[in-house]
């Protein structure tokens, strides 16, 4: 996270005012990450923790984002909604897709994931190593329930409402429910 103030002297917005330059940093990226994403709309982007860096250069802000996966649908949408966003808060922004490092869900916050489970959507399980040091992808990981934290859970399918969940159903209060796949 780059904190600061950004230097320089007046520039022209998109609206025809004047802005000064003269801004912390860490308001634009609070700006930024208070994005809803369009899919998710529980979290934010900064609750999934894809702004990756916050700069400025020739009287711009320039915000790196790494989308959850590099064929997410939403991707553009989000990047212009950080766009606006911060534009419309009378900075000049620019928004960069960064694919590398790729996302991953270990970047999504302890709030981020509060909101999820409190949304009904349990949150991903964090990635375990076996003793060769290699993540082991292929186990279905048993998911407990966002709603009843029971660990009597199945998956009914490997997609949900979005390519990014996984469908569940929990066989103790007997409601299906999403799962963030871990990534």
């Amino acid at each position: 996270m780059m904190t600061g103030t950004l230097t320089g002297t007046l520039t022209e917005t998109g609206t025809g005012q004047t802005m000064s330059v003269d801004a912390d940093l860490a308001a634009i990226r609070a700006i930024a990450e208070a994005v809803p994403d369009p899919e998710l709309v529980v979290v934010t982007v900064g609750d999934l923790g894809i702004v990756r860096d916050i700069r400025t250069g020739d009287g711009t802000v320039e915000i790196d984002v790494t989308p959850t996966y590099s064929a997410c649908p939403a991707t553009l949408a989000i990047e212009l909604e950080i766009e606006t966003a911060v534009n419309s808060a009378g900075y000049a922004a620019v928004v960069r897709r960064v694919l590398s490092p790729a996302w991953t869900t270990d970047w999504i916050t302890p709030e981020g994931r509060t909101k999820l489970k409190e949304a009904g959507i349990a949150p991903p399980i964090a990635r375990s190593d076996d003793d060769s040091g290699a993540v082991q992808y292929f186990s279905q990981p048993v998911v407990p329930c966002p709603r009843c934290d029971s660990h009597d859970t199945a998956r009914l399918s490997a997609f949900g409402a979005t390519a990014c969940k996984a469908q569940y159903q929990c066989a103790s209060c007997h409601e299906p429910f999403d799962y963030f796949k871990c990534l």
